[in-house]
């Protein structure tokens, strides 16, 4: 058996490799791919958890989680093309349309 202290060493390093990703590129695709990493990390952890504790919550917010990180992508690639064909930019730094 796995121990505990396994899947949360996994589930840090993933996180800080989404963290590093969404703070340092700039590409639209690279960012929403970066929260994703982030997403599935804290899912990593709330299973090892759930698993841990013999409690199933974690496991149910789990499917939250991955409903919601589904939710994201649709609606952020969806903005992504409709920016892609109005102005051919998916760079963060370029695109300067929705500040308030």
């Amino acid at each position: 058996m796995v121990p505990l202290e396994w899947y949360i060493a996994l589930s840090a390093v993933i996180f800080t490799i989404g963290v590093v990703g969404f703070m340092i590129r700039r590409n639209i695709i690279i960012v929403l791919m970066s929260i994703e990493l982030m997403l599935n990390s804290v899912n990593i952890s709330l299973v090892a958890f759930s698993h841990y504790l013999q409690d199933l919550r974690g496991q149910i917010l789990v499917f939250f989680i991955i409903t919601v990180a589904a939710a994201e992508a649709a609606i952020g690639l969806a903005i992504l093309v409709a920016l892609f064909k109005n102005r051919a930019a998916i760079h963060t730094d370029e695109i300067t349309e929705m500040r308030g």
